[in-house]
């Protein structure tokens, strides 16, 4: 589909822009707050974003919206800055919004001087009061009428930090009687006594996230501020930022950053709204994703059961993969679920193009073949991969004493049962037919076969082509490698975690079977391998050597997804 011309309400608005000359080159933005890290959710945001702005030969800024010091840190700066990378983006130019903490400054004051704010006494609490509801008009501020010389002397004194947080808010005059809430004189600036990543203890005082962001888009030249559908009823009061301010006919208010070197591009950008990424087994909000970091439910950020990006790659899922999933979703006006096999099916599609094949055994059971001398071993061809020639071949040891998977036999097998049984043949993979002449038990359980190995099946043989319905993997007990295996799976056991209406929360819904670690037994090809390559193990799933853990010496692999999706017969 890359090839492909995509075509969407924001693609078309960007063509038409375009093509009547309202615009000579797109620039847009990626703004996240640094609070957490970024999720699936995001893959979307990022994918129009960045995408976009390539696709039509223009820009993309990455924003950090950095307006609350106090939920902010560093570390997840340079989370995000590696997730998009690794999605395969890179951006313009990197911007915080504390780049522009005087220009916003100055913006504020000139909505003082022009009676479009003031500065307001009421408490958190009042002003939810005073509000109103979606069926009542608000009430004025008592403190609405104040004079232009007041306001921006208390303003003044807030930026000194004369007062106590929470004590005053510079707030938009507006409409209190608004149909939309968010006009109904929203608050511009808040009173903070914390020191900021960036700028130190240099403000007291910080801008709220509308204001903040619309100018940001304004200051940067952004054509098309591209958005989720929440910020749909907000953008009425971005528009009122932008035009009150009016950056472009106030280029005097632009200065402390044309006195810096930051170059400037100002303008009046456009807000479009596109539906969320929804994908259900999962929790997308930062709140409960960082109440499951913190309360030891899951092993941090990277966690690979959890959403998030980091997550995510270190679970083994591709750039390529994720891309195409956003891709074929494309952009709409429409809320909608997307079932989590979805996002596996693209996950599959690109490791089984991508990834080279190895056998591994995950639940060993023992198989010698009798017919074979003491100490035989040899090496056997196979290919690296299917479907490329160009991958290459590798040398895999074949030994007497052989590891096959356990629910690759069947003592008592049931009807349709096509793999190994007392009695019965199977082809080993690459080898040939055995049958199986003796179960070996321990109590009740079967702890070794004993087979023998038609040698007239062996590839080159007249009887290579005998036909036998069930093909197994194995690998040589003697040459086989340990390896720390770790079986994720789902982290939630139904579909909607976050739906709390029976009383019961995400939490509740914690599936206890979303990781599994075995010890398995890994071909030597398997494990001389970097962090992060991905691997399908024969007839098991894809697999990745995990990024963190990870060394030949102690190799530790996660499943990244089973070759079929299984979740369906189990749910």
């Amino acid at each position: 589909m890359s090839g492909e011309t995509r075509n969407d309400f924001i693609r078309q608005i960007v063509r038409d822009d375009l093509s009547s000359g309202k615009h000579d080159r797109i620039q847009t933005r990626f703004p996240p707050e640094p609070n957490g890290y970024l999720h699936l959710g995001h893959t979307r945001a990022i994918w129009a974003d960045f995408g976009i702005a390539q696709e039509f030969n223009g820009a993309c800024n990455l924003r950090f919206d950095d307006t609350n010091p106090a939920r902010e840190d560093p570390e997840y700066v340079q989370a995000i800055q590696d997730d998009v990378r690794w999605l395969g983006y890179d951006w313009r130019s990197l911007r915080h919004a504390s780049d522009y903490f005087d220009v916003y400054y100055l913006a504020a004051e000139k909505l003082i001087l022009d009676g479009n704010a003031y500065v307001c006494d009421l408490s958190a609490d009042q002003v939810r009061e005073y509000r109103g509801t979606l069926t009542e008009p608000g009430r004025d501020s008592p403190f609405r009428g104040r004079s232009v010389e007041e306001n921006l002397d208390l303003f003044r004194r807030m930026r000194a930090g004369e007062f106590a947080d929470g004590a005053r808010t510079l707030r938009a005059r507006i409409d209190m009687a608004s149909g939309n809430i968010n006009l109904r004189d929203p608050a511009l600036y808040r009173i903070k006594h914390v020191p900021h990543q960036n700028t130190g203890d240099a403000w007291c005082i910080y801008p709220m996230y509308d204001f903040a962001h619309a100018l940001g888009d304004a200051i940067e030249g952004i054509t098309h501020s591209l958005c989720t559908l929440e910020f749909e009823d907000h953008r009425p009061l971005y528009d009122w930022c932008v035009d009150k301010v009016d950056l472009a006919g106030n280029p005097q208010l632009l200065q402390p950053l044309l006195d810096r070197g930051l170059p400037l591009e100002a303008g009046k950008p456009r807000q479009i709204e596109f539906s969320r990424l929804n994908v259900n087994y999962t929790v997308m909000s930062k709140r409960k994703l960082m109440a499951l970091v913190q309360e030891g439910l899951v092993d941090g950020w990277d966690d690979p059961r959890l959403p998030t990006l980091q997550g995510i790659r270190r679970r083994g899922y591709t750039p390529a993969a994720l891309r195409a999933f956003v891709e074929r979703l494309g952009l709409s006006k429409q809320n909608s679920l997307i079932d989590f096999s979805v996002l596996e099916a693209a996950v599959r599609e690109d490791l089984d193009a991508s990834a080279q094949r190895r056998m591994a055994v995950l639940d060993p059971l023992g198989l010698v073949l009798t017919n074979l001398p003491e100490g035989h071993g040899e090496v056997v061809a196979f290919a690296n991969h299917p479907k490329d020639e160009a991958a290459g071949q590798r040398d895999v040891p074949f030994s007497r004493e052989l590891w096959i998977e356990r629910e690759d036999f069947m003592e008592q097998p049931v009807k349709g049962f096509h793999r190994l049984v007392p009695g019965g043949e199977v082809r080993l993979r690459g080898i040939g037919i055995v049958r199986c002449d003796e179960v070996v038990k321990d109590g009740d359980r079967v702890v070794e076969l004993r087979c023998s190995l038609d040698p007239e099946t062996r590839p080159g043989r007249e009887g290579a082509n005998r036909k036998v319905k069930g093909t197994i993997h194995w690998v040589s007990a003697r040459h086989a490698v340990a390896a720390e295996v770790r079986l994720y799976d789902r982290l939630f056991k139904v579909p909607d975690p976050d739906d709390d209406s029976d009383g019961r929360t995400y939490r509740d819904h914690l599936n206890p079977e979303s990781r599994r670690t075995v010890q398995a037994w890994l071909e030597p090809a398997a494990v001389d391998v970097a962090p992060e390559t991905r691997l399908q193990f024969e007839r098991l799933g894809y697999f990745v050597a995990d990024r963190k853990d990870h060394s030949p010496q102690k190799p530790v692999f996660n499943r990244t997804v089973t070759l079929r999706d299984t979740w369906a017969t189990r749910a």
